[in-house]
Formats: C-alpha cells, structure tokens, sequence
C-alpha cells in the first residue's frame, strides 16, 4: 500500500516528463502526439520543477520522514498537472510557486537535523527555484527565469554529491569551499537579473568553480576505473560536469544570450545532458529511496547515456554551431529517444528484480503430510553447551 501511495505521488512528475518531451518535439517543428496552443510555452518549467523538482523533493521527503514533508511533491505535481489543464495558467504557477515554499521547508528541517555545508548548498537551491517561480507567476518570460532554475539544479545536485563526497576522504574545509562556489552561482544568478551583460559573465564564471570543485573532489574520479553500477555512475557524472562545463564556458565569453544558437546550447547542455546524466546515475539510488524497489543496474544502461551525448553533440555542434536544421531536428529526437529508452529499461529492470525477489506461492494442494520429526532442540541451549 505504502508503495502504491508512492508511485502515485511520483505519477504527475512521470507526465510532466511526457508532455514536456512531447512539447520539444513541437518546439522542434517534429511530429507529437499531442498539440495545445500552451505546451510549448511551458515546456522548460514543465520539465523542471514539475519533473525533476517533484522527483527531488519526493527523495527529500522520504529522508525527512514527517507526513507533512510530502505536501512538496504533492503540490509541485498538481502545479504540473494544472499547467496542462485548461485552467488559468497562474494556478498553475501558483502551485509550483507553493511546492518550491514546502521543499525549502523540508531543507530547513533536514538543515535543523544536520548543519552541513551539503544540505546549506541545497537550500540554496531550494530558495533559487522558489525564486524562479515567484518570478514567472510575476510575469518574467522564460529566459528571465532560466538562470535561477539552472542555479536550483546544480546546487541541489552539487550539494548530494558533496554529501556523498565525504567517503572519499573529503574534509570539512574542502566542503566549505563549495559552499563558497555556491554563494557565488547564486550571486550570479541575482547579477544576472539586475544586470544581464555582466551577471550571465560573472555567472558562468561561478558555474565554471564548482564544476572544478566537483571534478577535483567528486567520488567518481576514482569509481570510473571499476566495474558495473559505480563505473556506470561514475561515467554519467563525468560526462554531466562536461556539459556543465560547456554552459558555464558559453556565459563566461558571450554573457547575456537570451536566444538563439548560444541561448540554446545552454539550456541543453544544462537541462537536457548535465541533469538527465545526473538522473541516471542516481536512478538506483533514487527509486529504492522513494518506492522501496529495488532498480539493479544492467549494461543496456549504457546505450541510451551514450546516445544522450551524442544527439546532444549533433544538436550543439552541427545544429546550433553549423545552423544545421536537420541536426538539431535529429539530435533533438534522439535526445527524446534516449531519456525514453532508459526509463523504459529502468522499468524493466525493476518490474524483473521485483518478480525474482517475490516469494514462490505454496502448493494449492498437496499429498497428506508425512509425520512431523521430532523437535531440533533450541538453538539457544546447543549454543549453551558449547565450551
């Protein structure tokens, strides 16, 4: 039951997810199955805070482990599913604007629980997506919004992978230190508000530090030489902190791009490979966390990662470097093809692990029943007995 109750909770992020693809397939004048007027508008916060944040904060919530923790995945879940509906669209924003209020909630009482310089990076986090929010309900085009929904990704990751870092030997100043880089992503993303040209410069640079940090200190830089599951997380992450490193590279020398081929690229490379990689990675970390099933990793994982980098590379590098349109109409739909092939291979793997674990069902009927032997003494008294 308490697994029932837990995927539905994660059903309108699995939407969102949907519809948000189906949108950048209208975005990418391609085929989709479903068209309204309002999808490809909401594409991007579509994708973001009611996937990725109704993913997180799920995640959050189970750690927290107090009922009302859950009223942030709820709620941003039914801001997706209101965009999606004929209702007004600020209903929709208001209820996202709310979930973002009750993650940054769920930090603070994580934070209460534990003062680490990982949970303070994640609440930073949290405050850059609810003021990415406040900011659409407000009226700001998407591209306004973009620098503080880009922040609310990579801090929050940032800040697990500095929790998960500290098995490597990593020390309370090195920590503090992100946390540094932290502070200066969303200074960035404050300066690119008020100040566009300057602000997206003084942002990538930012982006650029704590990707350093994370490529320097990062768990994975000494799981990529081993075998199965932690080299497949190790690989994803390494090749999330390239993209990031590309977003970052392209504010740093070009600043404010608030469209077109640059524009473009950066959302990609941050939204698209830099966050589904993470996503990926953490994939058998995350749903046994969340719905207590276990997800073991297999090699087939590898094909749809691989084919991630690759449409993106055909989208950045012949689609928006070259002006291609063919490429970045194919790189784009294989990017759809791959998030879509490994969530199914995701719940292939589940679904089979969770057959092989149930336990087989006694016989409907049996022959009669052969004399019971005589009771084993207890072990507690052979254990007794033993000098």
């Amino acid at each position: 039951m308490q697994k029932t109750r837990r995927l539905a909770l994660l059903l309108p992020g699995g939407i969102a997810l949907l519809l948000g693809l189906d949108a950048a397939l209208l975005l990418l004048g391609l085929p989709a199955p479903l068209t309204t007027e309002r999808l490809p508008d909401i594409h991007g916060v579509l994708l973001v805070l009611g996937f990725v944040g109704t993913l997180v904060s799920a995640e959050r919530a189970v750690a927290l482990r107090r009922w009302w923790g859950f009223s942030a995945p709820i709620t941003l879940g039914a801001g997706a599913i209101a965009l999606l509906t004929p209702l007004p669209i600020e209903a929709g924003k208001a209820l996202l604007l709310g979930g973002t209020l009750a993650q940054l909630g769920v930090y603070a009482a994580l934070w209460r629980r534990q003062p680490a310089a990982a949970i303070a990076m994640q609440i930073i986090g949290a405050g850059l997506a609810a003021g990415g929010a406040a900011l659409w309900l407000g009226g700001a085009p998407v591209a306004t919004t973009l620098p503080w929904l880009v922040g609310f990704l990579v801090a929050t990751i940032a800040g697990e992978r500095v929790e998960l870092s500290r098995v490597g030997g990593v020390t309370p100043a090195q920590e503090q230190g992100a946390l540094a880089a932290t502070w200066a992503l969303a200074g960035g993303v404050v300066a690119a508000t008020l100040w566009p040209a300057v602000g997206h410069v003084l942002l990538g640079a930012a982006l650029l530090a704590l990707v350093a940090w994370l490529v320097r200190h990062d768990v994975a830089r000494r799981t990529a030489g081993a075998t199965g599951a932690p080299r497949f997380m190790a690989w994803c992450l390494i090749g999330g902190y390239v993209w990031l490193t590309v977003a970052g590279t392209i504010w740093l020398l070009a600043g404010h791009v608030p469209e077109g081929p640059a524009y473009d690229a950066v959302v990609h490379a941050v939204f698209l490979d830099f966050v589904l990689s993470m996503i990926m990675a953490h994939a058998s970390v995350i749903l046994p966390a969340v719905l207590r099933t276990p997800l073991p990793y297999h090699p087939a994982f590898y094909g749809p990662v691989v084919l991630l980098h690759a449409s993106l590379a055909l989208r950045l590098v012949v689609g928006d470097l070259k002006a291609q349109p063919w490429a970045l109409q194919l790189g784009g739909a294989l990017n759809i093809v791959a998030v879509l092939s490994f969530f199914a291979f995701a719940v292939t793997s589940a679904v089979v692990a969770a057959r092989r674990a149930r336990p087989a069902r006694p016989a409907t009927s049996a022959p009669e029943a052969a004399p019971s032997p005589e009771p084993e003494p207890a072990r507690e008294s052979r254990l007794e007995i033993v000098p």
